[in-house]
């Protein structure tokens, strides 16, 4: 589905498995293996040619760290006075959701809700920050059906890893598993499928510079 521009990970699967990959890069290696076996087979065999053995595919249960995360994200939706059930309903949507996104994701995207929350960039596009212990930029952004990301470019890298859903841009679309990967140069403006929310992990070594009035906003408020 995707058409993503062309990059080869064979180097970086060849360094997840030589234990020398960035943390956030090793998040999304290992899930985009959880989404794909030919990734996962790829990896496996970088793992190989490495030396190291190691197991290529790994259960997706969920650990009992994640699921003390889980109750206490309960509780957080659910404190305060709630009008007729809605909260308790939000609240249990947004936990399958995350409980939905598959290892190693999951269990971070949940310890990362405990302290981040998510942000609010524009109608129907959400972003939470995520803790991968890197120094790059990693999010995971909740695109509703139709809703468009503000057109921006980058002041580096940016690989975003698809989760589930799906979102369209002006290089094409893109569906779980694929990566858009995009340079300063780019510039673009995605849009979620209508099939569905769309889940997106994005990994970037510099910010984002939106145009238009995003962009003057921006400018004014300094970031």
């Amino acid at each position: 589905m995707g058409k993503a521009q062309i990059y080869d990970f064979g180097e970086v699967y060849s360094s997840y498995a030589a234990g020398c990959l960035d943390p956030a890069f090793c998040l999304l290696v290992e899930t985009q293996a959880a989404l794909r076996p030919d990734v996962s087979r790829a990896v496996a065999r970088a793992e190989t040619i490495a030396g190291i053995f190691l197991e290529s595919e790994q259960q997706a249960e969920l650990s009992d760290g994640a699921a003390a995360r889980a109750f206490a994200m309960i509780d957080a939706f659910e404190a305060g006075e709630r009008p007729s059930g809605i909260a308790v309903h939000d609240a249990n949507e947004g936990l399958e959701e995350f409980l939905a996104l598959p290892e190693p994701l999951r269990e971070t995207a949940l310890q990362s809700f405990q302290s981040n929350k998510w942000q609010n960039l524009t109608r129907g596009i959400r972003r939470l920050k995520l803790d991968a212990g890197s120094e790059a930029e990693v999010e995971l952004y909740r695109i509703e059906p139709g809703c468009t990301v503000p057109r921006h470019s980058h002041e580096s890298s940016e690989f975003t890893l698809v989760v589930s859903g799906g979102f369209s841009d002006e290089s094409g679309s893109f569906g779980p598993g694929d990566i858009s990967v995009k340079g300063p140069e780019d510039t673009h403006q995605p849009t979620g499928d209508m099939d569905g929310v769309c889940f997106a992990l994005a990994i970037r070594d510099g910010g984002l510079k939106f145009t238009g009035m995003m962009g003057l906003v921006q400018r004014l408020i300094g970031q």
